[in-house]
């Protein structure tokens, strides 16, 4: 099967990114998915501004906010992705939108019976995204079911533009509550309340929808442990997903000091109270909406390098803004800037990770990516937030500019969506597993496969070059040890050899093999001299019989 050039780069895809929603299920999802950030954009901003007032403006706290939000994505990411794989979808969702919708509601209680402090909200705020975090990969994996795959990229940035349309608006309208009420607390209780109804929207949605995996094994599903490890061999030989997580780790760690520190600026250098800081964030996230809406027509111009080259580039200058230039109307119009390069680059290394994973994989590929950036968040947002208390938040916001820009050499030759983009569909084979006489169980193992090449002199530089090229295909997809071996008695003879932990790692590994994948192994089988195809062993390993 031929590959298909980068969805991105297409010059037949429409430049409006509207399409996505011209499909009803799409749609829904997306309206209920916009009611429920709105709410949270409020309660994010009520949150920070009632730990503001609760702690007495201590930056450490108020940066541990960012933290209790990101840190359970760290922690769980890798097994958000593994349920999301292996589970079914649907009900998962439900469940983990139902622990988010009762979290807030006990928080809301608490709230309006005046009993919160700094270290409840912490914990409640901890518990609320520990839902979010188990929630997100099977949320965004599921993107690919709702929409053809050509407008994966399209669909990412309009999820993109209802993150940031609500955090345009949900910032304000949180600090709005918050600022109409005597106390901040009554306020921030209100907020809570409207944001545990918003997930009843999206529990509406989801069951309703009568759901159609694209990927459904015939195999018995993974456990979760061996689920995290398949996972994670993947990630190891798969240097296309890599380089989008390096340089998601990059970004966010250094640019999180904007989002733990905004308030903080707010109050100390800008002078502002909950409605102006819920006006700065709203700016990042107006610039956020426009970025989702230019979006498509930017990526036709240009490349995932030179967008998320830039972005950091200018991340480096709003940094030092916020640091240096306390006047309010600056702060916001570069926060507009701000927004739109953080929604651009978020957008594109999404898209990069759904589009260069497999269907067997994706929730997995998306959890690790969502640790990835919401470790950057938390972590960073400590070491900012521990900058800031014992200097100042000048100081902190200087430094992180200052390391974004001495790692952005590094992070440049990390190349996202270059070249041609593989069918990552699942091979169809065109013919059954070979008949064997010992049929192995499921369980039985290790099984080493052996397959046997001839290869003229002549297709001895080029059949090297493929054959090297299975080896990341064969260990991402289950294959703990492999190698390719030479006849020294008859150079012509090619052995490649790869080991499996058991025959149900095998039959999986079939199951895997995607249609790039298998374009490999076909131009290798031609390189083969002869009539017959390669000749193919199954070995079982033998274990000590008693008698």
């Amino acid at each position: 099967m031929e590959t298909q050039e980068i969805i991105a780069e297409s010059p037949k895809r429409p430049e409006h990114g509207f399409g996505p929603l011209q499909i009803p299920l799409f749609r829904d999802r997306w309206i209920a998915s916009t009611v429920s950030n709105l709410g949270t954009w409020m309660q994010d901003t009520a949150g920070t501004w009632l730990m503001t007032v609760l702690s007495a403006g201590s930056p450490l706290l108020i940066a541990l906010m960012q933290t209790a939000a990101s840190l359970p994505v760290l922690l769980l990411g890798l097994l958000a992705g593994a349920t999301a794989d292996i589970f079914e979808r649907r009900r998962l969702l439900i469940f983990w939108q139902s622990w988010m919708l009762v979290t807030v509601g006990l928080l809301t209680v608490l709230t309006f019976a005046g009993v919160v402090g700094p270290y409840q909200l912490l914990a409640l705020t901890f518990l609320m995204n520990i839902g979010a975090a188990m929630n997100n990969p099977a949320w965004q994996a599921i993107v690919p079911e709702l929409v053809p795959r050509e407008q994966i990229p399209d669909a990412v940035s309009l999820n993109s533009a209802s993150n940031n349309l609500a955090r345009a608006l949900g910032p304000a309208l949180g600090g709005l509550m918050v600022a109409a009420f005597v106390k901040a607390s009554t306020g921030a209780g209100w907020v809570f309340a409207l944001n545990s109804a918003s997930f009843a929207a999206v529990i509406w949605v989801l069951w309703r929808w009568k759901r159609k995996p694209l990927f459904k094994s015939a195999l018995p599903a993974e456990r979760i442990a061996g689920s995290i490890r398949s996972g994670l061999r993947y990630l190891r030989f798969a240097p296309e997903l890599q380089a989008s997580l390096i340089r998601a780790f990059l970004f966010t760690f250094f640019v999180s000091a904007v989002w733990a520190l905004l308030a903080a600026v707010a109050a100390r250098e800008l002078k502002q109270g909950a409605m102006g800081y819920g006006l700065l964030n709203g700016a990042l996230g107006a610039g956020a909406v426009v970025g989702a809406l230019l979006l498509p027509r930017i990526r036709a111009r240009f490349n995932a390098d030179a967008i998320l080259r830039v972005t950091s580039v200018a991340y480096i200058v709003i940094l030092l803004v916020l640091a240096w230039v306390p006047i309010p109307a600056v702060a916001i119009a570069v926060l507009l800037v701000g927004g739109f390069c953080w929604t651009s680059t978020m957008s594109t290394l999404n898209t990069s990770v759904q589009l260069v994973s497999p269907a067997w994989v994706q929730a997995r590929a998306l959890g690790a990516y969502l640790t990835v950036f919401q470790g950057g968040l938390a972590l960073g947002s400590a070491v900012w937030g521990y900058v800031a208390e014992h200097s100042s938040v000048p100081v902190a916001m200087t430094a992180s500019a200052i390391g974004l820009a001495v790692t952005l050499p590094f992070a440049l030759r990390f190349h996202i969506l270059q070249g041609k983009l593989p069918d990552l569909g699942p091979y169809v084979w065109r013919r059954p597993a070979r008949e064997l006489v010992i049929q192995p169980e499921l369980e039985d193992g290790p099984v080493r496969i052996v397959i046997e090449y001839f290869v003229a002199p002549e297709n001895y530089a080029e059949f090297t070059r493929l054959i090297h090229k299975m080896e990341n295909v064969r260990l991402r997809t289950g294959a703990i040890r492999w190698g390719v071996f030479r006849d020294a008695a008859n150079p012509e003879r090619m052995e490649e050899t790869f080991v499996m932990e058991s025959w149900l790692d095998h039959l999986r590994a079939r199951e895997r093999m995607t249609a790039a994948d298998a374009k490999v192994r076909d131009r290798l089988w031609e390189l083969h001299k002869g009539t017959a195809p390669p000749r193919v062993e199954h070995q079982l390993y033998v274990k000590e019989v008693t008698p």
